[in-house]
């Protein structure tokens, strides 16, 4: 009697067998599959005989991922260039560049000529012009030293240049220089405001129409004045403009200011010289008389203990100064008020203030002059100072003249309409001497 075995095979010699298969690429159904695979996408003879293509649109399908996948690899390629291009710029090239941009320190000796901008500057304004990074205790130890040199010989920081001459610098130790700050909100409503009450500008020269009731310079208790409001027009070396001359709190009109040092030396060289050429309007108590005239008087400070005014003082006191004006009558109104046109040769404090009530016919809402008792201001006229830089006339200093004009004054041309005024008739101040 036969006995059938029954073969049991263990997990481990499925194992064998399967590493046998694709060990020796035995025949079976296995390397059947793997041959099918090597083939790529040739499908088997029974296969492409009769039965259909179930694999084929998949494996289509399979390949579109594929080909979606290289585009996301495609995109990633741009940032990977961005860097390389990155890389490029920051290379030693780029860092030469910038380098080159950057201001080159003066670590050796160098000598410089003074250019006409800086003739009359003094020599620490020229040293802070030229380098502006370089700190005043460095300047102030040059200097003190000798080691700054103009035309061969020492000189102090208050020394002044003049064109032409040569400056030896020694080695300088600049400070970093500051990086420009944006305005703040406040500082763009004074830029503003300047440039609303500009008259003429350029590079050189600003003239403003200034308001009345704004100071020109800071005093007690004042916390707002045209002096501290340019501190918003500083250029890139921290330079600000300069006042060239001054007027009243009360006096509104044209104000002329110096963008550069060399205007500035140029324009205050004009007013020492007396070839500027002013003119004021006012509105006296009264009609002079003569209706043209000249007053030439000495003026003296007089402090009193809550004021100081102009007093008229005789040749030869302490503190007295020459002053002379020339005045002419434009327009009258009745008896009673005048619109005068003045022409001040000189500029002392109050001049004209002083001088009209010198002739008993003190400009209109005068607090500190106006002295004329029992005398009733006119019915709708305000009570202030009726004072007007009317117009400026001035060489301009690169060539030229600067002519500005300021309107009048909304208090001003009130008291012109109510008088009937007429503000654009001819001004026979224009014939008044220079001198």
């Amino acid at each position: 009697m036969s006995r059938r075995i029954k073969r049991t095979i263990s997990p481990g010699d499925r194992s064998k067998d399967r590493t046998k298969d694709r060990g020796n690429g035995g025949s079976g159904h296995r390397s059947r599959k793997t041959e099918d695979r090597k083939a790529g996408d040739r499908p088997p003879a029974h296969r492409a005989a009769g039965k259909p293509q179930r694999f084929a649109e998949p494996s289509q399908e399979r390949r579109e991922p594929r080909q979606e996948r290289r585009e996301p690899r495609q995109e990633r390629r741009e940032p990977r260039q961005e860097r390389l291009e990155r890389r490029e710029r920051s290379g030693p090239a780029a860092s030469t560049a910038a380098k080159a941009a950057e201001p080159q320190l003066p670590t050796k000796v160098q000598t410089v000529v003074v250019t006409a901008d800086e003739n009359n500057m003094r020599v620490d304004r020229f040293l802070e012009a030229r380098f502006p990074g370089l700190s005043f205790s460095h300047i102030q130890r040059i200097v003190r030293k000798g080691e700054l040199r103009v035309d061969g010989k020492r000189a102090d920081s208050k020394d002044r240049l003049e064109e032409g001459q040569s400056v030896r610098i020694p080695p300088l130790r600049l400070d970093a220089p500051k990086a420009a700050r944006a305005l703040s909100e406040a500082e763009s409503r004074t830029l503003h405001t300047l440039k609303e009450m500009t008259l003429y500008e350029d590079d050189d020269v600003l003239v403003l129409n200034k308001p009345a009731g704004l100071a020109v310079q800071g005093g007690s208790g004042m916390t707002r004045h045209v002096d501290q409001m340019l501190e918003v027009m500083r250029d890139a070396k921290g330079q600000k403009p300069r006042l060239v001359h001054r007027l009243d709190r009360e006096t509104s009109g044209c104000l002329l200011i110096a963008k550069t040092r060399f205007a500035a030396t140029a324009l205050t060289g004009s007013f020492r010289h007396r070839s500027a050429r002013k003119i004021y309007w006012a509105l006296v108590a009264g009609v002079p008389k003569p209706k043209q005239g000249r007053i030439s008087t000495y003026l003296a400070k007089e402090e009193g203990e809550d004021d100081t005014i102009m007093r008229i003082a005789d040749h030869g006191d302490e503190g007295a100064s020459h002053a002379v004006t020339y005045y002419a009558v434009v327009e009258t109104s009745a008896t009673k008020l005048a619109w005068v046109s003045l022409k001040p040769v000189t500029g002392r404090t109050h001049q004209l203030r002083a001088h009209m009530a010198h002739i008993d016919h003190a400009i209109v809402g005068d607090p500190k002059y106006f002295n004329k008792e029992n005398w009733q201001l006119p019915g709708g006229l305000q009570n202030r100072l009726h004072l007007l830089a009317r117009r400026i006339v001035i060489p301009h200093p690169r060539g030229g003249v600067i002519d500005a004009t300021a309107p009048l004054p909304p208090h001003m041309l009130q008291s012109w309409n109510l008088l009937g005024l007429e503000a654009d008739r001819f001004d026979p101040i224009e014939n008044a001497p220079e001198e």
